[in-house]
């Protein structure tokens, strides 16, 4: 591949961003278009009206009609320019042609029809055709310097205007340098500057912004480079230790259970310490992954119909092992026989009541109690977990569902944990369209719940 000699860049490489950056100003240019179309038709028809009246009726309807067609035309244009992408070369300067093309159409228009106002005024009396041209130029100086090409043919055209009207009686009148027909003209060609002026401030602006956001694009792309390489780092490691762990964590039950003979009294207390750190580590390394999946967009949920009675029952009878670590009893309350039903993932729901389970045990005090249960109440079923621990301090609220985030005060005993169950929790709640909330009182012990719309078995096919 031969390389640009004054860039050393490829020259394919270069027009591919030639092709992109055209293709980001048409589409900035027709994204105008459409913002600006009932305004624009707006001026237009106001502009006829104001001139049928004064001048020849005739003239302002054909001016309004080709106006019509013009704008028609760039309505087109801007459908096509819509659905460009940047590798379509040809399209995109197709498309930019026609801008062109319909630039000079549309302003010749507007030219003409002026000329045709100034023609049926008087020697010097040119105020309207000229208020109109600089209204377009200036229009057109604010809201078409996307494209340079198109702007620049458009204040070509309108100058050009501009001077025909005002010179045309100092060419055939030849009046003296200080007469008003003069004043007309060097008025005329400072709007002019002026006019010109506001393009190139506009352009500018409109450059520097492309520029902002093109080193924004390229903090993005290395920031999401960074934390694709953090999140598969993460990922890696957990699941390397997670192996392992698991292999420790087992064989710390198998010795505890006595299954391997009679544990020494001296040892007892070390081992089980070590058991409740490797089912820390192993509930960490869960979360973590978790955490993982959801911020990819890769957790699998599924909907099914679930029994709520059901999901208490097994979350109650799964983390008895976890209570009994904490020194803390765990039972189910559930007021309704009946069974209740929910739309839900079963194994997601159990993760979020034992998440809840878990905070329980571990703010509440040695021989204190967890209740786990559901209730029924206008269409709603809700599943609370009920400690009589410490309790959660008003205003913090936001904070308990934060990733990383735990409930610091002087009254808390140091637990363990990441501070990512409840966020992780209220993400799967909210997946299915559900809430999840507290209620506190600060020594008094935490009620946390999550509350779905109630369903019938009938009523939804799993999926």
């Amino acid at each position: 591949m031969t390389l640009h000699k004054a860039t050393g860049q490829a020259p394919e490489r270069i027009t591919d961003i030639s092709s992109s950056r055209l293709l980001q100003n048409l589409r900035d240019y027709t994204t105008m278009a459409f913002v600006q179309l009932w305004q624009r038709q707006s001026i237009f028809l106001a502009t006829t009206l104001l001139t049928a009246f004064y001048f020849d009726p005739f003239d302002a309807i054909t001016f309004y009609v080709v106006i019509l067609l013009c704008e028609f035309q760039d309505y087109m244009i801007a459908r096509r320019v819509a659905k460009l992408t940047d590798d379509q070369r040809n399209a995109i300067r197709s498309a930019f042609i026609w801008v062109l093309i319909n630039t000079v159409l549309s302003a010749g228009a507007i030219s003409l029809y002026c000329i045709t106002v100034a023609n049926q005024q008087e020697v010097g009396e040119y105020f309207t055709p000229l208020f109109f041209l600089f209204a377009a130029a200036l229009f057109a100086a604010m809201n078409n310097h996307q494209v340079v090409q198109a702007i620049a043919l458009r204040l070509a055209i309108y100058g050009v205007t501009f001077l025909f009207i005002v010179s045309k009686d100092i060419w055939h009148n030849s009046p003296p340098l200080k007469s008003d027909l003069w004043l007309q003209f060097f008025t005329v060609i400072f709007v002019m500057y002026f006019l010109i002026d506001c393009s190139i401030v506009f352009l500018k602006l409109y450059r520097r912004n492309l520029e902002q956001l093109d080193t924004l694009q390229k903090e993005y792309e290395h920031t999401k480079a960074a934390y694709i390489v953090k999140s598969q780092f993460v990922s890696t490691v957990s699941h390397e230790l997670r192996t392992p762990l698991t292999s420790i964590k087992g064989s710390l039950d198998l010795i505890n259970s006595g299954a391997l003979g009679p544990v020494p009294t001296k040892m007892k207390g070390m081992l089980e310490m070590a058991s409740k750190n490797a089912l820390r580590l192993s509930i960490l390394i869960n979360d973590v992954l978790d955490l993982q999946k959801i911020e990819a967009g890769q957790m699998r949920f599924r909907s099914n119909i679930v029994n709520v009675n059901d999901i208490v029952c097994e979350s109650v009878a799964s983390n008895q092992g976890l209570t009994r670590s904490y020194g803390v009893t765990i039972e189910e309350e559930m007021p309704n026989t009946a069974p209740l039903h929910i739309i839900g993932d079963e194994h997601r729901l159990i993760q979020v009541i034992s998440n809840m389970i878990s905070n329980a045990a571990k703010f509440s005090a040695v021989g204190g109690r967890v209740q786990v249960g559901c209730t029924y109440d206008a269409g709603k079923v809700r599943i609370f977990v009920r400690d009589n621990g410490i309790g959660i301090p008003e205003g913090v609220r936001d904070t308990v569902f934060d990733r990383f985030s735990q409930i610091n005060s002087s009254d808390v005993r140091c637990v363990g944990g990441a501070g990512l169950g409840m966020n992780i929790s209220k993400e799967i709640v909210e997946r299915y369209n559900g809430t999840i909330d507290y209620v506190s009182k600060l020594g008094s012990g935490t009620t946390f719940f999550i509350e779905f719309n109630a369903c019938e078995p009938e009523q939804v096919s799993p999926t």
